[in-house]
Order: C-alpha cells, then sequence, then structure tokens
C-alpha cells in the first residue's frame, strides 16, 4: 500500500474509531448495564468501604480525603462492571 493510499485510509478509520467510541457508550449507559453496575457497585463497594475504612469510620474519621477515597471505592466495581456488561452485549451481538 502506498502512502497516499495510507493517508486515504486514515480518515476511514477515524470515523471508524469514533463510531466504536459512539457505540461503546450507548452500551454503557443502556438502562440494564447502569442498573446491574450500580447494584454492583453499592454491595461490592461497601463490602470494600467496611474492610478499608470501617475502622476509620467507627472512630468518627471522615475527612475529606477519606469521603474521596470511599467514593474512588464505589467508582471501581461500577467501572468493572461496565467494562464486562459491554464487553457481553458485544460479544452476544456479534453472535446474532
Amino acid at each position: 500500500m502506498s502512502e497516499s493510499q495510507a493517508h486515504a485510509l486514515q480518515p476511514t478509520a477515524r470515523i471508524a474509531r469514533t463510531q466504536a467510541v459512539w457505540n461503546w457508550l450507548r452500551l454503557a449507559t443502556h438502562p440494564a448495564t447502569v442498573r446491574r453496575a450500580l447494584f454492583t457497585a453499592i454491595i461490592v463497594g461497601t463490602v470494600l468501604i467496611t474492610i478499608n475504612h470501617g475502622d476509620a469510620l467507627l472512630r468518627g474519621e471522615l475527612s475529606g480525603v477519606r469521603i474521596t477515597q470511599m467514593l474512588l471505592t464505589l467508582a471501581v466495581p461500577y467501572i468493572v462492571s461496565t467494562v464486562s456488561s459491554v464487553s457481553t452485549r458485544r460479544e452476544l451481538g456479534q453472535k446474532e
């Protein structure tokens, strides 16, 4: 493939990449995906917060830094669940 042909494909590749991102976001914001991710974040996040911050919470040590850490603790299972759900939905969509 010549350099001009490769350059001509770049806009097409960019469009395909943009469409893939929008498709991923559409699947990530699907109500079932969001519902599952919230449920997972609440259950798993609560367990992790209890393990990691329970003693400090019982002592009443609640600083801005600790609140930020606890919010991030909730965000991690939300993100993991979302990525997993999107991957599964994409895989199932390819088989149909």
